[in-house]
């Protein structure tokens, strides 16, 4: 790989043109912001009960005390034996965040249907102290569209990442937004899907100031070479 070699004036010149482009981006990533938070709500009308570390909670219980709630839709379903690849590489730059969100009204919480069992031992392994639940007992991946029955793959009527008909496994991502009212009462105000998570990757932000940028000429995403970060010196697949 080699990019064009010029002189140190010319360099500039290229620069503050792409730097001209980068602050036309960031003014749009700004309002693109303000539009999602001004997004409608939808009121909660499902009571949705999890099994929990300390038993069952809902779905207002996962709040702990704050107003804004964020769960991550995290691929893994009750007869896999360990938590999807992509969705742990989306862990790993959640967990250094954590104690920030918390101190700004803030809740996170991983939801899977695996059942407790199988994702509390993976937690520990990956060395997460994030919350995690199970929904194995409830519709709410279902009514979230991040789980799908045989029955809806078959067919090729799943919708995911609000599209009918999407190619679809048993199990996808995303993660979805609630806020809780000073009445108790609890509002879904967003959700994002499939390439929708690629915000919460810092090292995506890393690569993407690099020469090489992403390098991924394989599958054209992460699983070209992303692994459980205790797998990096294994050679196996890097997905579910």
């Amino acid at each position: 790989m080699q990019n064009q070699v010029v002189s140190r004036d010319e360099w500039l010149a290229a620069r503050k043109e792409l730097l001209r482009k980068e602050k036309e981006f960031t003014r749009l990533r700004d309002q693109l912001s303000a539009e999602r938070r001004a997004l409608p709500w939808v009121k909660v009308e499902k009571t949705y009960v999890f099994d929990g570390a300390d038993g069952k909670v809902t779905l207002a219980d996962l709040f702990d005390g704050r107003s804004q709630l964020v769960v991550k839709h995290f691929m893994f379903g009750p007869d896999w034996s360990e938590g999807c690849v992509g969705c742990s590489f989306e862990l790993d730059h959640t967990e250094g965040a954590l104690q920030h969100l918390e101190h700004h009204d803030v809740s996170y919480v991983v939801v899977s249907r695996a059942p407790l069992a199988k994702t509390e031992p993976f937690r520990r392994r990956m060395g997460w102290r994030v919350r995690w639940v199970s929904s194995y007992g409830n519709d709410f991946n279902f009514d979230f569209h991040v789980s799908f029955t045989p029955e809806e793959i078959a067919a090729g009527k799943a919708t995911y990442n609000y599209r009918e008909g999407a190619q679809v496994i048993d199990e996808m991502s995303g993660r979805s937004v609630f806020y809780k009212d000073a009445s108790g009462q609890v509002f879904h105000t967003y959700s994002s899907f499939a390439r929708g998570g690629e915000m919460f990757l810092g090292s995506y932000a890393f690569l993407d100031i690099t020469p090489k940028g992403r390098d991924e000429t394989i599958n054209g995403n992460l699983t070209d070479w992303v692994r459980h970060h205790d797998r990096y010196d294994d050679t196996g697949s890097s997905c579910h």
